[in-house]
């Protein structure tokens, strides 16, 4: 069933339940209403004939029934009983005529309560224990509400009618107001036809409203922004890996082959794996780089937290760094750290953190030519901010848009040994970690890289975890 159909079905059940509801309700109420009120003008009548044909000095019956001729209305089959309660309070059934269909236990309720009413079909009957100075009466009377049975009839014929034609009027409007919602999607759903791989460019229609279906559109658009991106992306790096993967490679077997030649002296051998080996080694360090932007895509998906001083992390980047790299001039600026020393704590996965600051920093040495590159620490609301500047030899305004992106070198830096892994695996892992990684640059000035990190919201948190 399509969803025109289903949102319709739904409204019009919906609305139809909820009026059938009222409907009974109002003819429950309704005929509660004219029972009640011909129960009533019965009682009052038995009361009046009662004191007629009973009381004393009271008036006349030919006087008692020219009044209720001319003015009570003799109503439908209307019957008067009277008759006398033994002095135990029993009466005596061969009063009662045989056929007059009387309720059963009529009687005893009326001698038990004095008063009972009771309905056999379309005939209502009204008891009375009336007690004369001659004794104890019974009054029965009983009578058909013909007008009241009409007006129930006609009002339930309108409801019947009335529940009809809104029923009708209510699909009628459902159709068309669902088909007015739905609008939007059918021709979303038309131009998400039209998108494929090969046109990956095409967006829907913003829609002007700030309602779900622009919401939706807006989102749409924004995944279709993605999508877009990250096909480029991919055949970029498809194109870039194979072109720097073809290069090691070509080397080796170009050795190999110079090597196979002709018989060659064991110094020039010994040259040739040394040239093997170099190359073998790039292409292992680039295999590793690959390696290890698989790897944070897998680590996103199920990444161990822990709690983490980031003062700690810096320094054991820097000493990792010391190691590798003795000549480097990276100084930790800690003087602006905050008093409340959980400021400094962050929740992230240490061992991809640690790359990610091993990375940054050593670029800044590396593109510095271990010129002074330093590292400041600050706290913000909420957030930390380290702060790498370097000397180096800086990146053009045009490519920074590109410097996220997996093989991607500077023009100016194509001398400087190196893949591209660096910054784009810790472009990575920093947005893995929900914060930011921004980049300014000037050429011949230097670099500046800015990393923003959620800290712990709480001590409790912080223990929790």
């Amino acid at each position: 069933m399509k969803l025109r159909d289903r949102m319709t079905l739904v409204f019009v059940l919906l609305n139809a339940t909820l009026e059938l509801i009222i409907f009974l309700l109002i003819f429950y109420f309704a005929r509660q209403y004219t029972e009640n009120e011909f129960y009533l003008r019965l009682q009052q009548r038995a009361t009046i004939a009662a004191q007629t044909f009973l009381g004393e000095d009271e008036l006349s019956i030919d006087i008692y029934e020219k009044i209720r001729n001319e003015h009570l209305h003799t109503l439908p089959d209307e019957h008067e009983l009277i008759y006398p309660v033994s002095e135990d309070g029993v009466l005596d059934p061969s009063n009662i005529p045989v056929n007059y269909p009387l309720p059963k236990d009529f009687i005893e309720r009326v001698i038990a309560h004095e008063y009972a009413e009771d309905q056999v079909g379309d005939t209502f009957y009204t008891g009375l224990f009336y007690h004369d100075n001659e004794g104890d009466f019974i009054v029965i009377l009983s009578a058909r509400d013909l007008y009241g049975m009409g007006k129930l009839l006609n009002l339930r014929k309108i409801l019947m009618i009335s529940f009809v034609i809104s029923v009708t009027i209510t699909y009628l409007l459902s159709r068309y107001l669902a088909k007015q919602a739905l609008t939007p999607i059918q021709k979303i759903v038309q131009r998400v036809k039209e998108i494929s791989v090969t046109n990956l460019h095409l967006r829907l229609v913003e829609q002007k409203s700030k309602d779900e279906i622009a919401e939706l559109t807006t989102t749409f658009n924004n995944m279709l922004d993605r999508l877009e991106t990250s096909f480029e992306l991919q055949g970029n790096f498809v194109n870039n890996a194979s072109h720097e993967l073809r290069n090691p490679l070509t080397g080796i077997l170009g050795q190999i082959e110079v090597g196979l030649n002709k018989k060659r002296t064991v110094p020039s051998y010994v040259s040739l794996l040394k040239g093997v080996e170099k190359e073998a080694l790039r292409l292992d360090a680039m295999i590793n780089g690959l390696l290890k932007l698989a790897q944070t895509d897998y680590d996103q998906q199920g990444l161990m937290e822990s709690p983490l001083r980031m003062d700690e992390i810096l320094l054991e980047v820097k000493h990792g760094i010391d190691i590798a790299n003795p000549s480097n001039q990276i100084h930790l600026d800690f003087d602006q750290l905050p008093d409340d020393q959980s400021q400094l704590i962050v929740f992230g996965n240490e061992r991809l953190l640690e790359v990610a600051f091993h990375n940054i920093l050593h670029n800044a040495c590396k593109f510095s030519d271990n010129n002074k590159v330093i590292t400041r620490l600050l706290s913000y609301d909420n957030s930390l901010h380290v702060v790498i500047s370097d000397e180096g030899i800086g990146i053009p305004s045009s490519e920074l848009k590109n410097i996220f992106e997996p093989f991607f070198r500077g023009s100016n830096a194509r001398a400087i040994e190196g893949f591209g892994f660096g910054l784009p695996l810790a472009h990575r892992i920093i947005k893995m970690h929900g914060g930011k990684l921004r980049v300014t640059s000037q050429v011949g000035k230097g670099t500046i890289v800015k990393v923003i990190l959620p800290t712990a919201a709480t001590p409790a948190t912080i223990a929790k975890a």
